[in-house]
């Protein structure tokens, strides 16, 4: 299921009219495109930040009044340097018919038997990078940790990749590994 937002596009506007913006609720943003002008836009700042917590990945679709969804990559997105509350993001739009390349998330199911022993799962790698036709996209790749003793690790190289998605990330890279405590 593609995560789908309700946009309205923006006029440009100064520091005080984006400041305004987000006291409504609303986060600015753009959507890129590489045939067409930038379209500025703004989504409801709390739809969004629920969907970037629970990973924030893959294609997800913009509608805007009197247009069909429009299919879209968060490039980028800001954050206040202090509250590190988000002030904007960045959208590429994708076409259905070409490559893309872009980050997705590795879940990790269940708890390693290592840890249970005492020992500490040390975390590498959250995202893989990919590149698939925007429908072959996952929205995240799931893989079981549960058996992995103290001592064992997992690669990139130990992921089940769907059909249609090419690996871009070293099949070396480590994504996590089960150690021994320092004492």
């Amino acid at each position: 299921m593609r995560a789908c937002f309700q946009a309205e596009l923006r006029q440009p506007t100064n520091r005080n009219g984006l400041k305004s913006l987000r006291r409504e609720g609303r986060l600015p943003g753009i959507i890129m495109s590489p045939n067409e002008d930038t379209t500025m836009i703004h989504v409801a700042l709390k739809e969004f930040q629920r969907w970037a917590r629970n990973g924030g990945t893959g294609v997800l679709e913009l509608n805007l009044e009197g247009t069909e969804p429009i299919p879209v990559l968060l490039e980028a997105i800001q954050r206040d340097p202090v509250s590190r509350d988000l002030i904007h993001a960045d959208f590429l739009r994708v076409n259905h018919k070409e490559i893309v390349r872009t980050w997705v998330m590795v879940d990790y199911i269940g708890t390693p038997i290592g840890t249970k022993k005492g020992g500490v799962l040390q975390t590498q790698v959250t995202m893989i990078e990919v590149e698939a036709l925007p429908a072959d996209l996952p929205a995240s790749i799931a893989i079981d940790i549960s058996h992995l003793e103290i001592g064992d690790s997992l690669q990139v190289g130990n992921l089940q990749i769907p059909s249609g998605v090419e690996l871009i990330s070293s099949v070396n890279e480590f994504l996590l590994s089960v150690i021994t405590p320092k004492l």
